[in-house]
C-alpha cells in the first residue's frame, strides 16, 4: 500500500424500527473507515498534490472497495452508497479532497456495485473523535428521495493531525419509511402550477 494505514474501522448499523414502526426488512448500513498519514503532511503548502493521488489512491479505493463488499451479499446488494474524508488539524481540506475526489478512488467502488450516481461526499477539517457523516444516496438515480441517508461515526483517536480519514458508505436499503416523494414528483408538480398559473 502507497499509503500509510494505521488502522481500518468499520461501524455497522442495522434499523429495525423508525418512527416506532417496524421496517419491512432490516436496513444495513456500512462505513469502512481507513486511518491513513497525510502523504503531505509536514511539507508546508504543496503546489501539485497529483503525484501523491495517482501513486496511492486506485490503490487505496480498491482495498476499501474490498473490505466494504465483504459485509454484503454482493455489489448488487449495495443500493445506497456514498464517501467522506476528514483531514486532520494540521492539513488541508484539499488534501482530504485529493483523497477521494479522483477516479482512480471512486471509479472502483462504482464499478463494483454498477452504480450511475456520482457518490455523495462530505470532507471536512476536525480533531480527533470528530463526527463523521457519510450522506448516500441511490445508487442509480440520484432524484430518489427515499435513498437520501446518513451514517454518522467516531473514532476517538482519529484523526490524528498528520492523518486523514478516509471513509466509504453502503447501505442495502434506504429510510424505513419514505413517505415525502422524490424530486420528479416535485418537477411536475411546480409545472403544472406554472402552467396553471398562465391560463
Amino acid at each position: 500500500m502507497h499509503f500509510e494505514v494505521r488502522k481500518v474501522v468499520t461501524t455497522i448499523e442495522e434499523i429495525r424500527v423508525e418512527g416506532g414502526k417496524a421496517a419491512a426488512t432490516p436496513i444495513k448500513m456500512v462505513g469502512v473507515a481507513y486511518i491513513i498519514k497525510n502523504p503531505w503532511a509536514g511539507q508546508g503548502f504543496v503546489e501539485n498534490l497529483r503525484p501523491e493521488i495517482s501513486a496511492g489512491c486506485s490503490e487505496l479505493g480498491e482495498e476499501m472497495v474490498a473490505t466494504m463488499l465483504a459485509h454484503f451479499p454482493s455489489g448488487d446488494a449495495i443500493k445506497a452508497y456514498g464517501k467522506a474524508a476528514i483531514i486532520g488539524l494540521d492539513g488541508e481540506i484539499e488534501h482530504a479532497s485529493g483523497i477521494i475526489h479522483t477516479l482512480r478512488f471512486g471509479n472502483h467502488y462504482r464499478d463494483a456495485v454498477n452504480a450511475k450516481s456520482f457518490l455523495s461526499f462530505t470532507n471536512k477539517r476536525g480533531p480527533a473523535g470528530t463526527s463523521i457523516q457519510i450522506p448516500m444516496m441511490h445508487k442509480d438515480n440520484a432524484g430518489f428521495r427515499s435513498h437520501y441517508i446518513t451514517l454518522e461515526m467516531h473514532i476517538e483517536d482519529a484523526p490524528a493531525a498528520n492523518e486523514i480519514i478516509v471513509v466509504l458508505g453502503g447501505s442495502d436499503g434506504g429510510r424505513a419509511h419514505p413517505r415525502i416523494g422524490n424530486r420528479y414528483m416535485d418537477m411536475e408538480e411546480i409545472a403544472a402550477q406554472k402552467a396553471a398559473a398562465k391560463t
